[in-house]
């Protein structure tokens, strides 16, 4: 009896020892733990309603982030996780350390705006570009922004472009780069594609009618260039030029596999954004052939291929011969 009540005691204590392993605990409290991911172990969290309390430096700021999209989720009525400002800048008891109501309304009366030693807290513009966008990264690599998943195999992170350098948080309502700006935030670092779209051929950005995200995929994708499909062709033809997806009876060959064989994507000094004028781009490819005589007959001239075989692109009609010649 003795011997198996022993033996179920240590079976208890396994068992038990086990459950606690499988248990989810943190190792240090979660205050700790947090203070040591952002490096201010000698500052506590005071939280946002404290910080803002004391100090009117930022009311302008405050002000903006409030009316923001991200103001919004982070407000108690949204229901969203308790973030707050000490989730990017670090722990804030050092920045209003002094601060009493008393000097704010000594500061007031004297016309200043009181403000916290903000100098304690992180200095974020100085923090190494995969820092700065690990920070944004905690809250946006979840399902609601699942595109960021891809973020640190793009080739903005491997060029140590962060998340600070195309958006503000603070700057208004719109966190996100409007269409209009796009152009300008791109062509700060894509110089060669801005002096392509002042080509006389050119997608018409510059226009806005058409902006870089329409194509390109700003934090990352599994495809060249970060563009938004698989393919070039299929980046062309699906996002606007439908009519020459096909598939067509007749094919032009070079059709079904990438348009950069004929087109220069940004801008060319070509109609149609041509990579060579015609008759010389088809030349490239095909044997030349008379396109009509002299007075004399002696001697023969080209012109633009286009003229005759219109649907260059691929076409479900036949010619006259019977060939599919493109031309109609």
């Amino acid at each position: 009896m003795a011997a198996k009540l022993y033996w179920g005691l240590i079976a208890l204590m396994i068992f038990s020892g086990c459950e606690t392993l499988k248990t989810s605990k943190p190792i240090i409290p979660v205050k700790e733990y947090e203070a040591m991911i952002v490096g201010r172990l000698d500052a506590n969290y005071v939280g946002t309603r404290n910080c803002l309390a004391a100090c009117h430096f930022h009311d302008k700021m405050r002000q903006d982030f409030d009316a923001s999209t991200m103001g919004a989720q982070l407000s108690r009525t949204s229901g969203m996780p308790i973030v707050d400002c000490e989730s990017c800048h670090g722990p804030g008891s050092l920045a209003i350390e002094g601060i009493t109501p008393e000097k704010v309304e000594a500061d007031a009366k004297a016309g200043k705006r009181t403000a916290c030693d903000f100098k304690t807290l992180i200095d974020l513009k100085d923090l190494p570009a995969p820092a700065q966008s690990l920070i944004c990264l905690k809250c946006h690599s979840a399902n609601a922004t699942f595109n960021l998943h891809n973020w640190n195999a793009s080739v903005h992170a491997f060029n140590d472009v962060s998340c600070f350098d195309c958006h503000n948080v603070h700057v208004g309502p719109d966190l996100k780069v409007r269409p209009r700006g796009i152009e300008a935030m791109c062509e700060k670092c894509h110089q060669e594609v801005q002096a392509s779209f002042s080509l006389p051929s050119h997608h018409p950005v510059p226009e806005k009618k058409v902006f870089c995200t329409d194509c390109h995929d700003a934090h990352g994708s599994f495809y060249e260039k970060s563009l938004k499909k698989a393919t070039v062709k299929e980046t062309c033809t699906q996002q606007c030029h439908g009519e020459k997806a096909g598939p067509f009876v007749y094919e032009h060959g070079e059709n079904t596999e990438d348009c950069r064989t004929c087109h220069s994507p940004h801008g060319a000094v070509n109609t149609y954004l041509l990579n060579v004028s015609v008759p010389f781009l088809c030349l490239q490819c095909h044997p030349g052939h008379a396109t009509g005589t002299t007075d004399t007959g002696k001697g023969v001239f080209y012109t633009r291929c286009t003229d005759c075989h219109s649907q260059i692109h691929g076409t479900d009609l036949p010619s006259s011969t019977g060939a599919g010649k493109f031309t109609f």
